[in-house]
């Protein structure tokens, strides 16, 4: 017995001293910015992993569609190779160039959420009456279809479910499993398993406590100082330092391209939403306010940690419903240019990294500069998508410290500001182009609450009156 917690100790000690020093080592380069490149050749050892194993998948599906038609009589060979296609799909994930394979083509432009009506002219009157004069009952025919076809595959709910992949990745969270299909990929999805929940959990799990531990003690610290220069420097390289820190703890790769668009003081940044985590991929190379909703618990707590060294905008939740306080808040914000970019997410609720949902125009109405940002994760080495209403937060945290790793692209774009005939509205529907376009991402019209609540009364109603107006049209 005590010979075996001799080996034991041993063994410990050997395996905790290169452990420490690479939790050592990872913190310290975090802290300063720089990078060895040992995470990019993780990941390229991963993606030549993955190819290998989409090789010996089609080898194996391939192998077992060969056995099963030998076993069957010749004039059923056709009917099983359709069965075939149904019991083992190929390895497509239904997206492409960032959004989905339709199922079917729409009539673009025929269901829409119009503005409010305004006032027409005559010649407008006229106009549209010419448009329609050929009027017939039957088009109501295009509404059941476009009814029909968002009963089939609804633009909206499609972009709450996580993104598939083209190939598997020895992860068993979006696609169908593989890892019996054969003995190799068994081998290599149990050392997978190790890997992830037994070195690198525990170590990211470190790194995370440590990095807000940093976090706390730095805001503290700068709290006791008075605003000024001094407070601005130290807070913007702790602010850095820290989600650098953090970032580490999902093994975040960061491309960021077009730095000299960074945005710059005393403006709006604004960025698609796919993730709690996107506020920490955009501060590992800029400092920014944030706003929000004031939380309590732990989440709280963070928030008046980041109080304490910055302006940043919280407010209650009786607030949210008085528009115009926000938004004088956020005018006294951007008016100093001394105040670091706030950081906005006008899409208001999370999107699976496909597309670019309606923007809120509450940001765009504050009359100062823009600076879009257009984020993209690569989906095959983790889904940073957030489904809240499948996961809690301790829950989405977990599945991101247990995968292989996150890896993203940040785009800054060139400042945007609003024209002189341009509505609020409008201005957001240019910049939330500009974002889809930049990221490879699909372009919607709709709503993000959607998720959550019904569609809006007056957008019934609207259509409602679009149509009417068709069938009073001589």
């Amino acid at each position: 017995m005590a010979l075996m917690l001799t080996i034991v100790s041993i063994t410990g000690s050997i395996l905790l001293t290169p452990f420490l020093m690479l939790l050592v080592c990872i913190i310290f380069l975090a802290s300063i910015g720089k990078s060895l490149g040992v995470r990019r050749l993780y990941v390229k050892t991963l993606l030549m992993i993955f190819e290998y194993g989409r090789k010996d998948i089609e080898s194996s599906l391939k192998h077992r569609k060969k056995e099963s038609l030998e076993d069957i009589d010749e004039g059923y060979s056709e009917e099983i190779t359709s069965s075939e296609k149904l019991v083992n799909p190929p390895l497509t994930n239904g997206f492409v160039n960032g959004g989905r394979n339709n199922l079917i083509s729409r009539d673009e432009g025929l269901i829409f959420v119009p503005e409010p009506p305004t006032t027409k002219t005559e010649e407008a009157i006229k106009e549209h009456k010419e448009k329609y004069k050929d009027f017939d009952l039957s088009n109501v025919f295009e509404y059941v279809k476009a009814g029909v076809e968002a009963i089939i595959e609804d633009q909206v709910t499609s972009r709450f479910e996580a993104e598939e992949l083209k190939n598997w990745n020895l992860l068993i969270r979006t696609n169908r499993g593989y890892e019996f299909i054969s003995w190799k990929l068994t081998f290599l999805w149990l050392g997978g398993f190790f890997i992830r929940y037994f070195f690198l959990f525990p170590l990211r799990l470190i790194i995370c406590c440590f990095g807000i531990a940093i976090l706390l003690i730095s805001t503290f610290s700068m709290s006791i100082l008075r605003g000024g220069s001094l407070k601005r420097w130290l807070n913007e390289k702790f602010y850095k330092m820290c989600f650098r820190i953090l970032s580490q703890s999902v093994t975040a790769i960061i491309t960021v391209h077009n730095k000299q668009w960074r945005p710059a003081r005393g403006s709006v940044c604004v960025a698609n939403h796919t993730s709690p985590i996107d506020i920490m991929i955009l501060s590992t190379d800029n400092c920014y306010a944030l706003i929000g909703q004031r939380h309590g618990g732990f989440l709280g707590i963070f928030q008046r940690a980041l109080a304490r060294a910055s302006p940043h905008i919280w407010f209650e939740r009786s607030e949210t419903r008085d528009r115009s306080a926000v938004a004088n808040r956020l005018r006294e914000h951007v008016s100093n240019p001394k105040n670091p970019p706030i950081l906005i997410f006008p899409e208001g609720t999370c999107i699976n990294n496909t597309s670019v949902m309606q923007f809120k125009k509450g940001s765009f109405e504050v009359g100062s500069v823009i600076y879009p940002v257009a984020i993209k994760y690569d989906p095959r080495f983790g889904d940073a998508f957030w489904n809240s209403s499948r996961y809690s937060m301790v829950q989405y945290l977990y599945m991101m410290m247990t995968s292989w790793a996150i890896v993203c692209d940040v785009w800054y774009l060139p400042p945007m500001y609003q024209r002189e005939d341009e509505s609020a509205i409008n201005f957001a529907n240019r910049v939330k182009s500009v974002i889809a376009k930049q990221g490879g991402l699909v372009d919607l019209m709709w709503d993000g609450q959607l998720k959550r609540v019904k569609a809006k009364k007056e957008w019934k109603e609207r259509q409602q009156e679009e149509f009417s107006r068709r069938l009073q049209a001589d």
